[in-house]
């Protein structure tokens, strides 16, 4: 299953970014904000979703299992940082400008709460990234000796 064509397509970091980051500015510059609190299975399609596209965003970035269709570090660092952005964005947006229904200081709350739990899971994110990628450019220790 996980050299499928459809789990390649979605597991690419832009496509997966796309779902996480595109999904969120879905949900909250349009009306499906408000849709989603009248509707209970309407409220959990989309929070399957949000929980599904973040899964599948953090396994694109990182790499705990191998995976027979890596991107480089280098790919995988620039989408991130693209993605982060987007997601800053987004909550600087919500704390100007509520999505429909929300009042103003919830609104200015959950912004807030999105910026800075947001970049405290991207630093760990960043954080596993960047050791995953020194860990595989650093000299082997057989091959230093054997120079040497």
């Amino acid at each position: 299953m996980l050299r499928s064509w459809p789990f390649v397509i979605l597991s690419n970091p832009i496509i997966a970014s796309i779902l996480n980051i595109g999904g969120l500015w879905i949900l909250y510059t349009t009306g499906l904000y408000g849709l989603m609190q009248q509707n209970i299975l309407l409220h959990a399609l989309v929070h399957v979703h949000v929980f599904i596209a973040g899964y599948l965003f953090t396994a694109s970035m990182i790499y705990m299992d191998p995976t027979s269709h890596q991107f480089s570090f280098m790919f995988r660092a620039i989408v991130f940082a693209i993605s982060l952005a987007g997601h800053d964005i987004l909550s600087k947006y919500i704390y100007a400008h509520p999505p429909s229904g929300v009042i103003k200081a919830q609104a200015e709350n959950g912004g807030m709460l999105m910026y800075y739990a947001g970049d405290a899971i991207d630093l760990l994110l960043i954080c596993i990234l960047c050791h995953q990628w020194f860990r595989a450019t650093r000299p082997r220790e057989s091959l230093v000796q054997l120079q040497e």
